[in-house]
Order: structure tokens, then sequence, then C-alpha cells
């Protein structure tokens, strides 16, 4: 019988019945959360994405997605803290639409990046993070430039290992180390100018999602059809979405691109 967001539902709450943690089902916005009784900390999931995800990879989808949740409500209910703790202070690469406050109304630390994107930053705990919040720097007496420069400083450090394939006269380089911090690396200007000098037509670069860095030596109309073939199936996949659209890396300016069928990329209006 075809999954309902009713029937996720319950499959949900049977795997986070838990005495200290509650449940809500929102039929309106179809979505389902889970918090803390207490402190009303907690994780809202869009049900028709869980959904999807359910259909194509059955009950470990699940798996999955419980385990993520599970450790994020676990570092909600702990007291992080930054000092001493530099090295696992990292930007993370979201949307320009991923929320600029945390889900119990804190201002997260953010800054402007492209178009598309914009810049946060993470406190690594190992199997998870932790988005780093104006409250976090104030009990810690940090300024926001420290964040900033501490995570520059970790990103840049990162392997750039990439993988390469020739497609139709074009160069296709991965990165995709899958630490979670993959598509920051979009941060590392010595990498960008790296790959710059190294192309024969125009670099294009990509951040479907959080696990993957693309870039592209694009010599034809054909490449640029394939990237936007790619984009849009990287970004549907991916865990954590970021944009489709790709951009061209000029004059160590990032800016986004449309690209149509057939035609060589005309700029973003």
């Amino acid at each position: 019988m075809k999954m309902t967001s009713i029937k996720m539902k319950r499959k949900l709450e049977e795997r986070f019945n838990h005495e200290e943690w509650q449940t809500h089902f929102n039929r309106d916005e179809d979505t389902f959360r889970v918090e803390w009784k207490e402190s009303k900390e907690g994780v809202t999931i869009s049900l028709p994405g869980v959904i999807s995800k359910w259909e194509n990879r059955g009950e470990e989808a699940l798996d999955e997605i419980e385990n993520h949740i599970k450790e994020a409500l676990k570092i909600m209910n702990e007291e992080q803290t930054l000092e001493g703790k530099e090295a696992n202070i990292f930007p993370v690469i979201r949307s320009g639409s991923f929320p600029k406050e945390s889900n119990n109304g804190e201002k997260l630390i953010h800054h402007d990046h492209t178009a598309e994107t914009r810049i946060y930053y993470a406190l690594d705990l190992g199997k998870s993070y932790r988005l780093i919040d104006e409250k976090m720097l104030k009990q810690e007496n940090w300024e926001e430039d420290r964040v900033k420069e501490v995570a520059m400083f970790n990103i840049r450090r990162r392997s750039t290992d990439m993988k390469s394939d020739e497609v139709a006269g074009n160069t296709f380089y991965f990165l995709s180390s899958q630490d979670g911090y993959d598509a920051s690396r979009i941060l590392n200007e010595a990498l960008l100018e790296e790959m710059a000098s190294k192309v024969e037509g125009e670099l294009a670069v990509g951040v479907p999602h959080q696990d993957v860095l693309i870039f592209v030596d694009v010599k034809n109309k054909t490449g640029y059809d394939i990237l936007a073939q790619m984009m849009m199936q990287f970004f549907a996949e991916g865990q954590i979405p970021i944009t489709s659209l790709p951009f061209i890396y000029e004059d160590k300016k990032l800016e986004p691109i449309f690209i149509l069928a057939q035609n060589k990329p005309k700029d973003k209006e």
C-alpha cells in the first residue's frame, strides 16, 4: 500500500518513543517534530522528504534519519563550549534560504557568501556538529571575527584530493571526502586559484549539497549541459542540499549562472 504522512508519522512515533521526549505532527505543514519535554528544543523534519527516502531505500533510510535526530537531540541537551576546541570549528555552506536563527530563537553566526549561499559556523562534535550562535559567543566572550578566522584556517588544512573524469571534452573534478565539509572547501581561495590556473576553458564550480564540491573545466556547450543535469541530480539526492545553480569563477569572484539546454549560460540577473 502507498505510504502516507499518517503512516509515516506512526512509524516515526515508534522510533522516538522516549520518556523525556515528545512528538508533534503538523498536518498543515506535513512535518514531524521530536523535542525534549523540558526545554522544548528539538528537530523538525519534512514528511514528504522522509517518505521519498523510504520509498528509495526502505527502513535503512529511517535508520539513518533516526540516528541523526537522536544525535542532534543529545547535543541539544549538552552544554557546548568553544574554548580549547578551536581545531573543531569549521565553516559550513548553506543555501540562502537557510534559517538565520536556531529553533530556540538564538541568532546563528553567519556571513554572506554569494547570491545563492551563506556561510555558517559549526563546532564539530564527532558524529555530528552544532551551529554556533550568538549565545555561545557571549558565554565565552568570543568575537565573530575570531570564529571566522579559526574556521577558515581549519578548512584550508583539510584534504583537497579529487577524482577527475573526462566527458565530451570537458574535465570534471569531484571532491567528496565525506567529512561533512566538502562543500565548505569552496571557501579555500588558494584551491580556487589553483583550479583556475589549471583549466583551459572556463572554470565552473558547484556545491549542490554538503558532501561534494565540483569543479569543471568547461570547454564546450555540452559541458554546460552535463553540468546542469549533474547539479540537479546531486541537489535532489543530497542529504543537505545547497544550490542547484553552478558558479563561474572569474577574477576571484563566484557568479551564479543559469544554464539553458544547448546554450552557453547567461549571467543571472
